[in-house]
């Protein structure tokens, strides 16, 4: 890594995008086999999820089936995506040699801490819904008459639901981090990466937003050129599915690298002492 650690705490935004864009280039051909391997699978998992889900019914049996069974293969790929990624990125931070298949020998020691912090995350997640959506669904039962005061209050509600998921999905986001560079999972690892983002939280909120922007815009763009119509042939969607899927893996793979990077420079805002040697050695100890 081209920067040392005492100056990445004044990275910025454009400043994290240009040093992911550069470990991704430098490291290219270890990057393309991780993408080959997990994230390409993970890209096509969700596009084809689109497909299948928009041509059958959401409230048959059918439907939840293939969303159980996407979501299992989602999430597995998630995890070894997200492992893969973060492994690659802290050699490259500390000069450690790392090949694809060290990689693989080090996935089945570490992805159950991984796994554990994810779930963790998506209870999280799921809890900040419900303790937001109950006092709605309370309030719409009781008032039958919509009035200004009910209206400013689910708006109220309505803007902390938002902001309680932005900010658990960030937290998430580091977590993940946590857990693979660091001997703590779980609700432990959530903790700690709560405690890293201050500092750094708007820049990874815009992240964050400008990422799941960019993933919505494949998503419309995927269901209007690719599964409503055929007005380019079969050839015309065969090209743009294989577009879309291009356009989607990048954009996870940048990503993964960019969660990294900012844990990195959350470390040293926080001015923590990160021993390069010992998470080399932490690594490969798992």
């Amino acid at each position: 890594m081209d920067r040392e650690q005492k100056d990445m705490q004044f990275l910025g935004l454009f400043g994290i995008y240009l040093e992911s864009y550069k470990i991704i280039f430098n490291s290219r051909k270890i990057f393309s086999k991780i993408s080959l391997a997990f994230i390409l699978p993970l890209s096509l998992i969700f596009l084809t999820n689109i497909a299948v889900s928009d041509s059958l019914s959401s409230k048959g049996a059918t439907f939840w089936l293939v969303e159980f069974v996407y979501l299992t293969f989602f999430l597995a790929f998630s995890v070894l995506s997200t492992f893969a990624v973060i492994h690659t990125v802290d050699s490259v931070y500390t000069g450690d040699d790392v090949t694809f298949g060290k990689i693989m020998s080090v996935i089945p020691q570490v992805w159950k801490r991984l796994m554990l912090t994810f779930l963790c995350a998506c209870l999280a997640i799921f809890l900040c819904n419900v303790v937001l959506v109950v006092p709605i669904i309370l309030w719409i039962v009781t008032n039958k008459h919509v009035n200004i005061a009910g209206l400013v209050f689910f708006l109220a509600i309505a803007i902390l639901n938002i902001v309680g998921v932005v900010y658990m999905t960030v937290v998430w986001w580091l977590a993940g981090v946590v857990s693979v560079l660091e001997d703590i999972k779980g609700m432990k690892a959530m903790t700690k990466s709560s405690n890293l983002i201050q500092g750094k939280m708007w820049i990874a909120i815009v992240i964050l937003l400008k990422q799941e922007v960019t993933i919505f815009g494949i998503q419309i763009l995927f269901e209007s050129q690719v599964v409503h119509t055929w007005s380019f042939g079969f050839a015309g969607k065969l090209a743009f599915g294989f577009l879309f899927l291009f356009m989607l893996l990048s954009v996870f793979l940048f990503a993964l690298v960019i969660e990294t990077m900012i844990y990195f420079v959350c470390i040293s805002c926080h001015h923590e002492n990160i021993n390069k040697l010992s998470l080399s050695d932490h690594l490969d100890e798992v």
